[in-house]
Order: C-alpha cells, then structure tokens, then sequence
C-alpha cells in the first residue's frame, strides 16, 4: 500500500502585488488581481486533482491565498512538475511580485507533526529565488483589467487550461467549474453594484453619489482574530479541514447573500473573500450598515459552530472602514489604508472596530449608533441647524488639546457643569430661538448625558460619542 503524502500550497507577495502601481484602469485592475488571487487558492488544487486523477475527497482544504491536497507517494514528483509550471507563469504575470510556494511530507505521526513539518519546509522555501520573468505588462494589464475585472464578474464558470497553468480563464479550458453559488461550485462572493444603466460594476464615483449626505465612498475591511492560533490547535487534519472549510463557506456565502438585500445591493461591491477575511467597497453609509450586519451573522456563526472548542481565539471579528480621501482617489490606496486601520485595531485590542478616527468595541459601536440616531432627531424632529454638529464636534477637539491626562487627574478633571451649559447654548443656537417644549427638554438631557456621562463630579467625554457626532455630522452633509 503507497504512502500518503500532504501537499501544502501558498501565495507570498500578495501585498505587493495588489498594490503595485499600473499604468491605467487602476481600479480594473486591482480587482482583477484580487479576483486572481481569490481563485488561484482554488482551482489549482482542484485542477492538480483532475490531472493526476485523484478522487475529490483528497482535497482537504483551499482558499484564502493557500491550498491542502493529499496524494499518493508516488505522483510526487508530477505534482510538482504541475506546481513548477504554474509558478512560472504565477511569477511572469505578476512581474515577480507573487511567489508561488509548497512544502510536501508522508503523512505519518500526529497532525501536530505533520504540520510542524509542513511548515518548517514552507519557511526553508520562502527565502529560495523566484522564477525569471519576462516583462508581460501590456498582456497582464488586459487580463486583469479585461478578462478578470470586468467579465469575471458575470461568468458562470471558471476553468483552467494545461497550457496557461497559472490563469484563471472564463469559458474555456480543459477543466471547468461552476461559479453559480451552489454546493458544487467554487466559494467565490463577486456581488458587484450595477451601474446605473446596468451594463458593468459602479464605478466609486458612481457609489460615492448614492451614498445619504456626505457623497463619498470607502473600504471596508474585516478579519476574524487569532484565527491562525485556532487552526494551529486543530488536534486531526479532519479537524483543520473542517474550520477552514467552514469559515471559507460563511464569508463567501454570507457576503453574497448580504449584498444582494435591497439596502446593498446598488451600494457594496464585493473585493474579496479569503478563508477569514473580506473586503468590499461602496457608498460609506453603506459599509457602516454592512459592518453591523457581517458582525452580527459572525457572532451567531461563532456561537453556533464553535461553542465546543475551548478559548476565545478565531470567534470574534474586528474591521476596519476607510473613506476616499477625494471621489477621485484609488481603489488600492483606500484598500490598503484600511487594511493599515485594521492592524492598528487588533493591535490595540480584538472583537473591535476602527471607524471614523477611534477604535471601538462593537458594543461602544452600537451605542454610537444610538446615539448618532439621537443627534439627528434633534435636526429633524426640533428644527435644530446640522451646524451644531460640528459645534459638538469642537468640544472634543478642545479637551483634547486642553490638558494632558495627568493634568486632568490632578485638577480633578473638567466639570460637567461648563459642558451642560455649552451644550445647551449650542442646542439653542442652532433652534433659532424657537420655544422650548417638554420633549426637546428631555430629549437634550438625554443627549448630554451619552455625550459626556451622568457623573456629577467629572466629565468623561466617551468614544462611542465622538465616533456618533461624526456620523452624525457626515448624514447632514
């Protein structure tokens, strides 16, 4: 009886291949890249097991820019005459940005083994050269902008070609599968917003003038925390095979699913979905609503699926949302910040989100909500000016440049008093002198209090108050 051996794939250089600048359709392009990566972690296991014959049931795992295929011994070493190939032209289509790599090892002893082998070969492999590459941009541009930017989008099938083993191809090729969304197809959310005419993607200008007040759009950007530490504690490779399927599976089939509802669907476009992260981008109220909803479906999904593994590692999710800078800019520039404001959120603490300048814990992001839904009442039921909003916005801004920390410890801090009274100067200002009535009264002491707390000693001007005032002030717009 032949040994069993487990192959390993991975992409390097992703990062540096998304963002490496191309001469026009730079948003066509970005797509088009991620759509190439998003599919290669797909179809090549799948296109390996349909050359070399082998059974479905021995692909253990793909997606997320890697890939687990188990073989038998002796087709080793046309496996990796099949990877050689594909690297190659891996290498040449992305000018030598994207790095190919693989580790193989028999399957004997425990998983833990097994993966600790595994791994040790990846990390010998990162650092040997990659393959020559002979300069193809003008060809790369337009199969990433033409073919997989544009017309990917409506396919409903993805194939793979001995000829061009490192593409993607629409169509045609020797081995083929489905895009349709079903159990057989390939986990792959391309929800894409219609132009107005229907007849390709919104461009960002496009979902920037859809978006309610400010008229400007952004990316949204989300990862599930530690979940390299949760896949590591796997005891069985059944065990590794079934989170990562998992987890692939929700994202891909939740994202499409959120983004076909009638409050999304002409707003968010679908970058990518890994096996534990996305990305999409769109109109910027928009992706705050997505941003609620993914949290939700994911905290369910946790509480559901992984309510019998021990510790807090890969059941929580933090995000992160940047907006345009102008209408005009870059879809990788925005994608790229938001990924910045994604690691400076996990850094700082998990299950959190970074948006509009503050990192918030997804209960602080609903009381922001709450809050931002109260700041408006006071503009549409009492006939307050929106420019209150920025006036309320400059208190934070001066208590921030008026003391230290320390300072406000040792004097004890700024008192609530002052604030009650600026803030109803400011609330009254902005009524243009209309009579109060009782439930304006109540309504701004209310306010007063989620913006600076009940306490009646010291104020404590909170985050989740900050983040709402700017909301607010940005559906004013």
């Amino acid at each position: 009886m032949s040994v069993q051996i487990f192959l390993q794939g991975k992409l390097l250089g992703i990062d540096e291949f998304l963002f490496a600048p191309a001469e026009k359709d730079h948003d066509q392009v970005f797509t088009g890249r991620s759509h190439w990566i998003s599919l290669l972690s797909e179809v090549l296991p799948r296109a390996l097991r349909a050359e070399l014959s082998l059974a479905k049931i021995l692909l253990g795992s793909s997606g997320g820019g890697q890939f687990l295929v188990v073989l038998p011994d002796e087709l080793r070493e046309l496996a990796e005459a099949f990877l050689n190939a594909a690297a190659a032209e891996i290498a040449a289509l992305s000018e030598g940005s994207l790095k190919l790599i693989w580790s193989l090892t028999e399957n004997l002893g425990d998983w833990s083994d097994v993966r600790r082998r595994l791994s040790e070969q990846m990390e010998h492999r990162r650092g040997t050269p990659g393959f020559e590459t002979a300069p193809t941009s003008a060809e790369s541009h337009e199969y990433f902008a033409g073919h997989l930017g544009m017309r990917l989008r409506d396919a409903e099938s993805a194939s793979w070609s001995p000829e061009t083993p490192g593409r993607i191809l629409i169509g045609e090729g020797k081995h083929t599968w489905s895009l349709a969304g079903n159990a057989e197809s390939l986990p792959f959310a391309r929800h894409a917003a219609p132009s107005d005419d229907g007849r390709e993607p919104a461009s960002t200008s496009a979902l920037a003038a859809r978006a309610g007040g400010l008229h400007t759009w952004g990316v949204l950007r989300g990862d599930v925390d530690n979940f390299g530490i949760r896949i590591r504690r796997a005891q069985t490779i059944e065990e590794h095979i079934q989170l990562s399927v998992m987890f692939k599976q929700f994202f891909a089939g939740e994202l499409e699913v959120l983004c076909s509802m009638p409050e999304f669907w002409r707003k968010v476009t679908v970058i990518y979905s890994g096996g534990d992260d996305f990305a999409v981008y769109g109109a910027w109220d928009a992706l705050v609503a997505l941003a609620r909803e993914v949290e939700r479906l994911f905290h369910r999904f946790a509480e559901t699926n992984l309510k019998d593994f021990a510790g807090p590692e890969g059941k929580t999710i933090s995000m992160a949302l940047a907006l345009a800078p102008a209408v005009d800019a870059s879809l990788g520039s925005v994608f790229e910040e938001a990924g910045q404001r994604l690691e400076v959120a996990k850094s700082a603490d998990k299950d959190c989100i970074w948006l509009l300048g503050r990192t918030l814990e997804w209960k602080q992001f609903a009381e922001a909500a709450d809050l931002k839904d109260s700041l408006m009442r006071m503009i549409a039921e009492f006939g307050c000016s929106p420019q209150y909003l920025r006036d309320l916005c400059g208190i934070y801004r001066e208590t921030q440049s008026k003391m230290s920390r320390r300072q406000a410890r040792k004097m004890g801090g700024e008192r609530p008093w002052r604030y009650h009274r600026r803030i109803r100067r400011i609330l009254g200002a902005a009524r243009d002198g209309a009579p109060e009535r009782g439930d304006f009264q109540k309504a701004r002491t209310a306010l007063i209090a989620d913006l600076i707390g009940r306490s009646a000693v010291t104020v404590k001007l909170r985050p989740a108050g900050r983040v709402a005032l700017e909301w607010a002030r940005l559906s004013a717009e």
